[in-house]
């Protein structure tokens, strides 16, 4: 696992660091905080780490799909429901986890 050099609230426990490259070739930094199965499909749970520790991040869900030539990618998830059972499944996860 990788050590973060920024002061995140997060870094009591030790996440994997991933990095995404958006549509104009920039660089994100994300934590992972989690991976789902549910219903055939994988979701990785991730947090932004963003620059500005005054800003508030949320986490993100993104679904693993492949690209054109197989390879593996994170996919935006369109469908509203779809997100909403992702969501529901990490919450309950999380809750379950603090009792």
């Amino acid at each position: 696992m990788t050590e973060h050099p920024q002061d995140h609230e997060h870094d009591a426990e030790e996440f994997d660091t991933v990095i995404l490259t958006d549509d104009e070739g920039k660089d994100h930094e994300f934590l992972h905080l989690d991976t789902l199965e549910l219903e055939g499909s994988t979701y990785f749970v991730l947090m932004p780490i963003s620059e500005d520790e005054s800003e508030e991040d949320e986490a993100i869900i993104l679904k693993l799909g492949k690209d054109a030539e197989g390879g593996e990618m994170l996919l935006d998830i369109e469908d509203d429901e779809e997100w909403e059972k992702v969501a529901d499944a990490w919450e309950n996860l999380v809750e379950s986890e603090e009792d």
